[in-house]
């Protein structure tokens, strides 16, 4: 969430950032924050003075009573009566504007950094960096939709049986790939220095819209409707939440979690080619990075996770491109992001496969997630994560990128995880 204060002072890089995400109304939204927060302190001003004369009030009255006056003890209580009705109005009316503020604030995504290049859609991301060579595959290529038939590895009519469309059943070595690419994800996290945690995978509202879920992404997510839970789209989450309200000893940073979770999105969308076998899924399974760290070091961390995210990549013998997003294209509450997308040898396009993003204090604002420094005042920190990796258009791409006349050949480093080297 955007800090008041910075939308005051520095309103037209602010605004010029907005409109590089292509946000309708933007002049007009800032102005209305600023306009709700002017009128919020102006209320707490006058609440704040009638308390004070209140407080006045209630000493005079004392003295008069131990100087034996009474009846003019008595006459000007009269006065705290009409101030307390008086109070009462104002805190109603500062209760509604605070409400309001928050409301619109809410509306507001994240101001892009400087680096982040104008545009509207995908096409308009700048490409950063492209590692690898794309194989050659056979005449006979198929892509992995028809590939996981052929070795029955990965079952979408049991999936539909089961539970309905995006939600696939992994079979035998299937199965083996899957378990044995969260392994190896977690391992090497752990080796980067980052701790591993198990979060749940349901999360309250408070958690939804302490990292920006809510109120954006509300019809997104799977909710448990009885007890107003939502199934998580990201371990980011919970993860992330873990800090919500905390406040954290600088000497503490950079703080590096992991995480495996499975991940439930609503938004799989229509079938076709695009959509089609594992490269959009209802659930699929995540490992996922979180760092929290001091400000003057984020985006030194987000280049970080980047280099690390693209050091798997390399490892699992996969052609890659590093993606900067366009305004028109980032996360709501993203300053900086960067996707890694993976070349598919038999559907021949690029399929994203990891979002690493720097939210700098737009997340710890909702959060209140603060550190202390040796000044011992108290700032906001900033907040990082990416995907480290999704396994869908992973196990695609592999499948895919890996077949031969013969079979499909595995990573030699994920041998030791599955116990072959082929499907």
């Amino acid at each position: 969430m955007l800090l008041v204060n910075t939308i005051r002072e520095n309103f037209e890089l602010v605004l010029e950032g907005l409109q590089k995400r292509n946000l309708a109304n933007a002049e007009a939204t800032l102005h209305e924050v600023l306009e709700l927060d002017k009128k919020r302190k102006e209320t707490q001003t006058e609440r704040d003075s009638l308390q004070a004369e209140s407080n006045a009030i209630s000493k005079q009255i004392g003295l008069l009573m131990r100087e034996g006056k009474k009846e003019e003890a008595e006459h000007i209580k009269t006065r705290t009566g009409e101030i307390k009705e008086q109070i009462k109005v104002l805190e109603e009316s500062y209760n509604t504007y605070e409400a309001d503020l928050r409301q619109l604030l809410y509306t507001l995504p994240n101001v892009p950094h400087h680096s982040v290049p104008k545009g509207k859609s995908a096409d308009d991301n700048e490409i950063v960096l492209t590692h690898g060579e794309i194989p050659e595959l056979p005449a006979s290529k198929k892509p992995h939709w028809e590939l996981i038939k052929d070795y029955d590895i990965i079952d979408f009519d049991l999936g539909v049986k089961i539970t309905g469309a995006g939600f696939p059943v992994y079979k035998g070595r299937g199965a083996r790939l899957q378990r044995a690419l969260i392994n190896f994800f977690l391992d090497e996290a752990l080796k980067a220095g980052y701790m591993e945690v198990q979060p749940p995978i349901l999360v309250n509202e408070d958690s939804g819209y302490g990292t920006g879920q809510l109120p954006d992404k509300e019809g997104q997510m799977y909710e448990a409707t009885m007890d107003k839970l939502y199934l998580i789209p990201t371990a980011e989450v919970p993860i992330t939440n873990i800090y919500r309200d905390v406040i954290l000893d600088e000497r503490a940073f950079p703080i590096k979690n992991v995480g495996y979770t499975p991940c439930f999105r609503r938004e799989a969308g229509s079938w076709g080619a695009h959509v089609r076998g594992l490269n959009r899924l209802h659930q699929f399974d995540k490992v996922e990075i979180v760092q929290i760290v001091h400000p003057d070091n984020s985006y030194e961390a987000l280049e970080e996770m980047s280099a690390y995210v693209q050091s798997l990549l390399q490892k699992l013998e996969l052609p890659y491109r590093v993606l900067r997003l366009c305004g028109g294209d980032m996360g709501f509450t993203s300053a900086l992001t960067y996707d890694m997308e993976v070349f598919s040898a038999a559907q021949e396009r690029w399929l994203e496969v990891s979002s690493v993003s720097n939210f700098e204090n737009y997340q710890a604002n909702r959060l209140k997630l603060r550190y202390k420094g040796e000044d011992k005042k108290t700032q906001l920190a900033h907040t990082l994560n990416g995907s480290a990796l999704a396994l869908p258009r992973i196990v695609a791409s592999i499948l895919e990128n890996n077949q031969t006349e013969d079979g499909i050949r595995m990573p030699q480093v994920l041998v030791p995880y599955l116990g072959f080297e082929w499907i």
